[in-house]
């Protein structure tokens, strides 16, 4: 039987069955919950269960999850919410703490990260709510001396010492009186070191301190003599600076400032993640390129066909031209070779638009893809290269296929790098099977990418989407298509699976939620 406790929790996903998991594991644990199938509905269900703890995903229709970060943070400051993240979405999880949520998560959850963030969350939530009773406490007595304050200050010394955040109180000079041993683990200083001996002034880089004392007086964040979440650098004993997010407020006494209490949070963290987001970018990039670099040569020639034909129908026509004025069989003959040249240019331009917009190096943009359109945008770029690698291409799209909610060219690149596995895979020659169709059931889209290959040994099959595994001589891969294809389609909410067909050679089947 499941002990009670106090903390009430509300989980939004679009979802059904996560939520019902989760929740059924935290009702287990005693916690009282509640779920929500999508932003708007959750924030109903928080104000009506005025619940400590919020757990929501971030990809979510009509209101995402940093929205409704957002919006309950601006209800009550003092809510805990952990966000729910997919591979490949840090930027989003850097967002998300930046506006404060207690933790993110990935996705698939397990329990010990899910109870892990729970925990943290609960601390959190605890250690701020008794330090704004503790402020009200102060306020109410009207501390009179700085000395005062301190011995006021030592009834709560566990609290303080057990945050999480850095604290640092100084007095009306700006010499340190509280420095808890987050801050000491922070900057690497110890409170010996600190206490009465060293002023606030002394941990900011040069200028960063009036920067500072003028935004604590100005209005921008949170208010005169007030600020929350706001970002600045301080220096650590070895002078190395650390990026740090500072909630910070002016102590009065009557109607004059004796004092100032500043909460820190180390940003380290949050800058390693950007620095990984960055890394992902490029990877995609240069995964991309090097794409790019194996389909040059096949479409050099495949454009030099057709412009060729252009040339000398152009040359002919001159030529005829010269003669005289046309009779009506010359022009005839005219009109045939104008449309040879239309449709030979628009060839060109077709190739040369795929390849243009395959290489470009934009920012995700999520929309609407057509499935047709994909797969025919992939099958311009690679048909030369198969062609010039024997192998013949065979492709079947079904009829009435619905459209996916993704970025086209990172989808174009997982298509792009599966037909080039292919072509390895087949260095005499074969087929190859291009198929995408409608898995109405469940709510896919398939697309499907069939080799006549030897297929993939047995024992390599579970580590093939592993970053850096390759089964290619030294020289021909570094094993990043397959991670990238993952990563993609874990962007996206969709899979990538691979078999071996009975007959021969692999199968790799891309799954994505229709619409």
């Amino acid at each position: 039987m499941a002990i009670s406790n106090p903390w009430k929790i509300v989980i939004i996903d679009d979802e059904e069955d996560i939520r019902e998991v989760i929740k059924i594991a935290l009702e287990d644990k005693g916690y009282t919950v509640a779920t929500a199938q999508d932003g708007e509905a959750g924030i109903l269900q928080c104000e009506k269960m005025s619940p400590q703890i919020v757990i929501t995903d971030i990809r979510m229709p009509k209101m995402n999850g940093i929205q409704v970060l957002d919006s309950l943070k601006k209800k009550d400051p003092d809510i805990e919410v952990i966000v729910v993240t997919a591979f490949g979405e840090m930027d989003l999880a850097i967002q998300a703490l930046q506006l404060d949520a207690s933790d993110f998560i990935t996705k698939p959850i397990n329990d010990e990260a899910l109870h892990l963030a729970l925990k943290r969350a609960q601390h959190r939530y605890t250690s701020k709510k008794q330090l704004k009773d503790y402020t009200a406490l102060l306020e109410k007595e009207n501390v009179e001396t700085t000395q005062e304050l301190i011995r006021t200050l030592s009834f709560r010394e566990n609290l303080i010492e057990s945050s999480m955040d850095g604290i640092l109180g100084c007095d009306e000079k700006g010499n340190v009186v509280i420095f808890n041993k987050s801050m000491e683990k922070m900057l690497s200083y110890s409170k010996s070191e600190v206490f009465h001996k060293m002023t606030l002034d002394q941990f900011f880089p040069h200028g960063e301190e009036m920067r500072f004392k003028k935004e604590l007086a100005g209005e921008k964040y949170g208010g005169k003599n007030r600020l929350f979440l706001y970002e600045t650098t301080l220096l650590e004993s070895s002078d190395q600076k650390i990026p740090v997010q500072v909630s910070a407020t002016v102590l009065f006494d009557q109607k004059r400032g004796n004092g100032l209490v500043c909460f820190f949070r180390d940003l380290g963290e949050i800058r390693k993640l950007e620095r990984e987001v960055a890394d992902q970018a490029r990877i995609l990039h240069q995964d991309k390129m090097m794409s790019l670099g194996r389909l040059a040569a096949s479409v050099v020639h495949e454009i030099n066909n057709p412009l060729s034909g252009i040339l000398n129908y152009l040359r002919l026509m001159v030529r005829i031209l010269k003669r005289g004025a046309l009779d009506e069989e010359h022009q005839e003959k005219f009109q045939r070779y104008l449309d040879l040249v239309e449709n030979e240019t628009s060839r060109c331009s077709q190739i040369i638009s795929s390849l243009l917009t395959f290489s470009r190096r934009s920012a995700p943009s999520f929309e609407q893809v057509q499935i047709d359109e994909l797969i025919n945008r992939c099958m311009i770029l690679s048909r030369h290269k198969l062609e010039l690698s024997n192998i013949n291409l065979i492709h079947s799209i079904e009829s009435g296929i619905p459209a996916v909610f993704g970025d086209f060219n990172q989808l174009q690149q997982c298509i792009i790098n599966l037909i080039f596995n292919a072509i390895d895979a087949m260095p005499n020659g074969g087929t190859l099977n291009l198929e995408g169709r409608n898995d109405s059931a469940n709510g896919f889209v398939i697309i499907t990418v069939k080799d006549s290959g030897q297929g993939i040994p047995e024992e390599d099959l579970p580590h093939i989407f592993e970053p850096f595994f390759t089964t290619k001589k030294e020289g021909y891969g570094v094993g990043l298509g397959l991670s990238t294809i993952y990563g993609i389609m874990e962007r996206h909410k969709g899979t990538v699976t691979v078999e071996n067909r009975p007959g021969g050679g692999a199968a790799f089947i891309l799954k994505l939620p229709a619409g």
